[in-house]
């Protein structure tokens, strides 16, 4: 018998794609679940003020999912680098969906 070759084995576990996707459902989801309990807009606000939070967010958890998918290098190899890539990811993934947030609400429910 013999030892598994690393390069049988696939790096990723999921196509950069579905990490995307992932990212981007979580932060419209949380987006989604602030604007419906945001009470009533202010009438100063343009009509559809809704749309550009919905866009921005969502594509901030993309961007935060795609980093997590180029930090499974690092999650493979074990040990204090799967520490620090699961804690820089997470980090990324927070910093990346509050500016996301900012990004989008600003001039409407973020003044």
């Amino acid at each position: 018998m013999h030892a598994p070759n690393q390069f049988q084995q696939p790096l990723h576990a999921a196509s950069l794609g579905k990490r995307a996707l992932q990212g981007a459902a979580i932060a419209l989801v949380l987006i989604a679940v602030f604007l419906l309990n945001a009470g009533a807009p202010d009438p100063r606000w343009p009509k559809f003020w809704m749309i550009r939070p919905l866009l921005v967010v969502p594509a901030a958890g993309a961007v935060g999912g795609i980093f997590y998918y180029f930090m499974d290098y690092l999650r493979y190899q074990g040990g204090w680098k799967k520490a620090v890539a699961i804690l820089a990811s997470l980090l990324v993934y927070l910093v990346g969906l509050w500016v996301g947030t900012v990004l989008g609400l600003v001039g409407t429910m973020w003044d």
